[in-house]
């Protein structure tokens, strides 16, 4: 195996903090695997991206996340500057730490650390299609971001927002709890929508996915017909649905047979525009964390960023 100069980014605080508590597990394993690395442990929001963004300034050409979905996000923005790879030969690869976790299911990383090392040292690197949005930040100001996995606005926005809120309160922040909670009050929001400049049937949406990967949410197959190397989002769209009606239909979330219901629709581009028909904020998520509100533009970027794993 070639040898990389590695740089490794630990978010202790990732799955709700177990990962600071696994950390000499996980150090022997990565020292088993890699023996020579250099590491850095997080302690701020998207503090991530400016480590791994130095980090590849200096040479480095393997970047090790140790997290979740927001965590590799972070390290994947510090991949970019105006837009292009800082050294295209640099790889990211991914120990699974976090609370979903769910891009690795598309990219075939096993959950365990000796499984997740594996892949690191044994796959060939790969490129994967990255997305990019432009999006309005909490205070409304114009922000740009990639992202990896999925992006979500309506449901999904609140319900992130909702996780991010109690986990700094201290409170009980399960995904499926939020999203029951936030499914009780919540309204549907009215949004245009095109894909590819061709406008999509107006209505009130429950959930508008622009996904990359096949899983979010923790484990929902939200586009079961996704890939990662296609140079296509799988658009989903689920018009508004009332809670109870929501409780009877959710659970298709799981396996992906909701694709099939009369109130989902799956588009495929490359280009997406939303924007709100109402005064009303509606928020938007990107591989699980809350970062800002509609209106957005979604592109793709085919086969942009190399990473560690099976596409």
């Amino acid at each position: 195996m070639k040898r990389f100069k590695t740089h490794v980014i630990v978010n202790p605080e990732s799955a709700k903090g177990q990962t600071r508590r696994r950390w000499s597990h996980i150090k022997e394993g990565l020292y088993h695997f890699i023996r020579e690395y250099k590491v850095d442990f997080t302690e701020k929001p998207l503090q991530a991206t400016e480590i791994a963004r130095s980090a590849l300034y200096a040479g480095t050409d393997l970047v090790i996340g140790v997290g979740g979905d927001g965590t590799m996000n972070e390290i994947a923005n510090g991949f970019y500057e105006d837009a292009r790879l800082i050294n295209p030969e640099a790889a990211l690869g991914i120990v699974p730490s976090g609370s979903g976790c769910d891009l690795t299911r598309s990219l075939k990383i096993p959950p365990r650390l000796e499984g997740a090392m594996h892949v690191i040292t044994e796959a060939p690197t790969q490129t994967m299609d990255v997305g990019r949005v432009e999006f309005r930040d909490a205070a409304g100001n114009p922000a740009e971001r990639v992202f990896l996995n999925v992006a979500d606005f309506g449901v999904g926005g609140e319900v992130c927002h909702k996780v991010s809120t109690r986990r700094m309160e201290r409170k009980a922040s399960s995904y499926v709890r939020c999203l029951v909670e936030t499914m009780i009050h919540y309204r549907n929001k009215r949004v245009r929508i095109r894909v590819d400049g061709v406008e999509v049937p107006r209505g009130e949406y429950l959930i508008g996915a622009i996904a990359n990967g096949r899983v979010f949410g923790k484990g929902m197959k939200i586009a079961p017909g996704a890939r990662l190397d296609d140079g296509l989002f799988d658009i989903v769209l689920v018009k508004g649905m009332r809670f109870f009606e929501f409780c009877r239909q959710g659970w298709k979330l799981m396996n992906g047979s909701h694709i099939g219901y009369h109130k989902v629709g799956v588009w495929h581009g490359r280009r997406v525009e939303a924007d709100p028909e109402d005064d009303e904020p509606v928020l938007i998520e990107f591989d699980g964390e809350q970062m800002g509100t509609l209106p957005a533009v979604f592109t793709i970027a085919p086969r942009s960023l190399p990473i560690k794993g099976y596409l």
